[in-house]
């Protein structure tokens, strides 16, 4: 669980307000969601027998003997309050963004504590909602400047009695090759088959190259929508790679699920998923009601955002005020707090705490600033204060503190 210091937050911030501008644009609304929910809410939705709820979730019970999780993911909890609350009696989108939590093994862009930001439609069953929230995303990469850098896959899972049929023959194919899986292929084999699909081992993976394809075995409807999905997204132009071996690792998926991917950030490549869950709302106790969504790693997307070099650095200071003595330092508090009235958009910094003139000169050339106020026992006398421009050629001169702030404007336009 990292901490994230003040010269990272300016990327954090970066991604996260072009991420809250465009998901409003687009008509969703923000949900705060408690970081804390009951543990068989995840039971319910996730699955029983899934890596998360079998490994990595972080489960207590509290003072009344009841078991509470950290959330591992966000669209658990958005269901359970858009049910609560009964926004789910008209179609409506959604979104959230904040720390999950996961035990699993740490590395690069994955921790215990991560980041996510989610997106919910529901009320829709047709496939435009599936590509409008693709399509979000898509213009999301574009104005991050990381659109280059990743990658769409697709698939369809179809319905649940469509995946039923294919588990039937996926485990018949594999439990006569039982031996050659991997330690984690063989336990899902028994628990939960079609994450085999998805296993990183080399050897499992060539196994699966002459198994049965769930393709195969959709229903007309799923089939039909996948297409429709397809051709819409063709018709706006975004390329993808139909991935048949692509399944999601939660039980609550039906019909298409989708990953964008990237090849700079190593072995964890997936840096957005989602995808249909049409009877989450049922199982939940709420009305038939179908979704579909997506959640971004935010860690991941920051790697990237470093590597590409795209996001803003954090801004110097405009102005830093460097005080001399205790009318100086009453003086200095008075007309700082009306420049940052006049000034509301710059970054104003004062040196506290006092020192010599030549070291405070030196902390204000190496804040970055582009305006030096000097305040004196003479500036103070004469209702003054000394404006000495530090990254230019105007050099040094004293401004009536009534002129002050159109003073510095002009400095800092130049």
């Amino acid at each position: 669980m990292s901490d994230v210091l003040p010269h990272d937050c300016a990327v954090w911030r970066f991604l996260e307000d072009t991420v809250a501008r465009l998901l409003q644009r687009y008509g969703y609304g923000e949900l705060r969601l408690p970081l804390v929910e009951a543990t068989a809410l995840f039971k319910r939705s996730i699955g029983d027998v899934t890596d998360i709820v079998e490994k990595e979730m972080y489960s207590f019970e509290d003072r009344n003997g009841d078991s509470l999780s950290l959330r591992p993911e966000g669209t658990a909890g958005c269901v359970r309050a858009a049910i609560q609350h009964n926004l789910t009696a008209a179609p409506c989108r959604l979104w959230y963004r904040g720390p999950m939590f996961r035990y699993e093994r740490p590395q690069k862009g994955r921790q215990r504590q991560f980041h996510q930001v989610g997106a919910e439609i529901f009320g829709y069953a047709t496939p435009d909602a599936d590509a409008e929230l693709i399509l979000l995303l898509a213009r999301l990469w574009r104005e991050l400047g990381i659109d280059e850098h990743v990658r769409l896959e697709l698939n369809s899972i179809g319905s649940a009695a469509a995946r039923a049929s294919y588990r039937d023959a996926l485990v018949a194919y594999l439990a006569d090759r039982r031996d050659a899986l991997d330690d984690d292929s063989q336990r899902r084999l028994e628990t939960n088959p079609l994450r085999i699909l998805d296993s990183k081992n080399p050897q499992t993976q060539s196994l699966l190259d002459d198994a049965p394809s769930l393709t195969d075995y959709l229903d007309d409807e799923s089939a039909e929508d996948f297409a429709t999905l397809c051709s819409l997204l063709e018709a706006a132009g975004v390329a993808y790679t139909v991935n048949p071996r692509l399944v999601r690792g939660l039980d609550y998926y039906n019909k298409t699920v989708f990953e964008w991917v990237t090849d700079s950030l190593g072995a964890q490549g997936t840096i957005c998923a989602g995808g249909r869950y049409d009877g989450l709302v049922e199982q939940l106790g709420g009305k038939e009601t179908p979704g579909v969504g997506f959640a971004m790693g935010v860690e991941r997307i920051v790697l990237m955002l470093e590597n590409a070099q795209t996001a803003p650095a954090e801004p110097a200071p405009d102005i830093f005020a460097v005080v001399m003595g205790d009318a100086a330092r009453r003086s200095a508090a008075a007309a700082l707090e009306s420049l940052r009235d006049a000034l509301p958009q710059r970054i104003i910094v004062q040196q506290l705490a006092g020192g010599s003139f030549k070291s405070q000169m030196k902390k204000a050339d190496k804040s970055g600033a582009t305006v030096a106020l000097l305040w004196g026992d003479d500036e103070v006398a004469a209702g003054e204060v000394s404006v000495k421009q530090l990254r230019g050629d105007a050099g040094q001169q004293r401004i009536a503190l009534s002129e002050l702030a159109a003073a510095v404007e002009k400095l800092l336009g130049q």
